[in-house]
């Protein structure tokens, strides 16, 4: 097993300062949980305009400290009084705690964003992306009642980036011709949980003890797994079939991959493999001068390949690129992020974004 212990956080790349214009209260439900933990981290780095974050959680969590950038918080239970004079709030706790509660934000003038995928097929709810967003050049336009904003799958978000930039190498390489990409899932994605039970599987199998599958109903520890257990209520098809959808939301007609989501026995860290066939032979030099910039960082050489350590704490696309032996048409990719941060920072520039509909904040 191969284990990505999470690091301390790196800083990002520098926001859209808005401190100068006006501030406003956010709520955070779910932040005791791996993503909302990682949003307060994120809003505290990209100085977000915050005169007030509320952090919410279920019964579980009340009661605990939390550090809000430099103070320190308790959690407090969710309840309808908690969103009142609150501009943002977000979703990052599970989608059944979401579906509970969202409406009563919403109600009384929250803008909701959600990175729980719960309010995905609900009415009037867009699946953004602003990394890709500013690839493509097209920015959405601000709403003055925006409907709830879901983030994109922190995979599809790698994926299309990946296959937006390479489109740009057409000139010497020709035209994408295929894209076919395996995306490794770590236990994070599935929460506390998920990495309590690896955890556990991974000690009691050293240990010669039975293995816990309540959430995987599977051994996911020392083991790459296509499918999980009958009677688990996890799906790695339905992993891929949503970042195909996200995919195709915000990547505006870019060359669709065959995909495959395989659970690897890792922590934290997603990590992909990606061939690109092209219309005309590729020379790598060229592929990493179109990848390269904002977001995505081309190792040098052999030793800065990327690993799932190395890409814990970060917020880029760590890539290496090689020749395909035996197709001169064809290139593969290793990429590796880490995956909690790309959806806390694709959700709160997905806020930052929504700062115009909301000019003046609540703040009384």
């Amino acid at each position: 097993m191969t284990a990505a212990p999470k690091f301390p956080l790196s800083k990002s790349a520098s926001p859209t300062d808005l401190r100068g214009t006006n501030v406003y209260r956010v709520a955070v439900v779910g932040a005791a949980s791996l993503k909302g933990k990682e949003v307060a981290e994120i809003l505290r780095e990209r100085n977000f305009p915050a005169v007030d974050v509320r952090l919410l959680d279920d019964e579980e969590s009340l009661g605990r400290l939390e550090a809000v950038g430099n103070e320190m918080s308790f959690i407090q239970s969710v309840r309808s009084e908690q969103f009142e004079k609150v501009d943002f709030a977000f979703f990052a706790s599970d989608e059944r705690s979401t579906r509970n509660n969202w409406k009563a934000a919403r109600d009384l003038g929250d803008t909701i964003v959600d990175l729980s995928f719960a309010l995905e097929n609900e009415a009037g709810a867009s699946v953004r992306s602003p990394w890709i967003e500013r690839q493509t050049g097209q920015p959405v336009a601000p709403e003055l009642q925006p409907g709830p904003v879901v983030v994109a799958h922190p995979a599809a978000t790698v994926l299309a980036l990946l296959a937006l930039r390479i489109e740009k190498a057409s000139a010497t390489a020709g035209k994408i011709e295929r894209m076919i990409a395996t995306v490794f899932e770590p236990a994070s994605e599935n929460g506390q949980k998920g990495m309590d039970e690896l955890h556990e599987q991974t000690v009691n199998l050293l240990s010669f003890q039975e293995l816990p599958k309540n959430v995987f109903e599977i051994q996911v520890a020392f083991n790459m797994v296509a499918r999980y257990g009958e009677r688990s209520n996890l799906s790695l098809q339905a992993v891929s079939d949503r970042i195909q959808k996200h995919y195709r939301q915000i990547a505006h007609g870019a060359t669709e991959p065959a995909l495959q989501v395989l659970h690897a026995p890792v922590f934290h860290g997603h990590g992909f493999s990606v061939y690109f066939e092209m219309g005309k032979p590729v020379v790598l030099g060229d592929f990493s001068a179109v990848l390269a910039g904002e977001h995505i960082v081309v190792s040098a050489g052999p030793d800065e390949l990327p690993t799932s350590v190395s890409a814990a704490g970060q917020g880029d696309i760590l890539v290496s690129l090689a020749s395909d032996a035996n197709h001169k048409n064809g290139v593969w990719l290793w990429a590796t992020t880490d995956n909690l941060r790309v959806a806390a920072l694709t959700a709160v520039e997905c806020a930052e974004t929504l700062t115009a509909s909301r000019p003046r904040g609540q703040i009384q």
